[in-house]
């Protein structure tokens, strides 16, 4: 199967970041918490599951950095998307990312990423 990240994978209103963050934390790392809405809304069974991101400039203050971090993110759950639960998942950086070089941080967040959604799994 083809690794996609269309935009039915991605959360887009307002609301449905809300429901999630409101949620459960399903997962939390080093760097971010993963949430999700308490219940799962059942529309018409095409729903798979969906990816949203809050990289705060309190945290990451380059916009440089920022981006990296949601690319790579965005990367993981492309690859990883067919195996992922059907349900919304925001990514939320919650400590401020250290002094490093974008590579490094680049790899620190896939290494992450793949962890925390190996732990959405269960």
């Amino acid at each position: 199967m083809r690794a996609s990240f269309p935009p039915a994978a991605r959360l887009h209103r307002p609301s449905e970041f809300a429901s999630a963050l409101k949620g459960k934390r399903i997962a939390r790392g080093a760097l971010f918490v993963v949430s999700t809405p308490r219940t799962h809304e059942a529309d018409d069974g095409t729903h798979d599951a969906r990816l949203g991101l809050i990289i705060a400039k309190r945290y990451a203050a380059r916009s440089v950095t920022r981006n990296a971090i949601k690319r790579v993110i965005r990367e993981a759950f492309r690859h990883q998307r067919s195996t992922l639960p059907a349900r919304d998942l925001v990514f939320r950086l919650h400590s401020p990312v250290g002094d490093v070089s974008l590579t490094e941080l680049k790899r620190q967040v896939r290494r992450e990423a793949d962890a925390l959604l190996e732990r959405t799994r269960t």
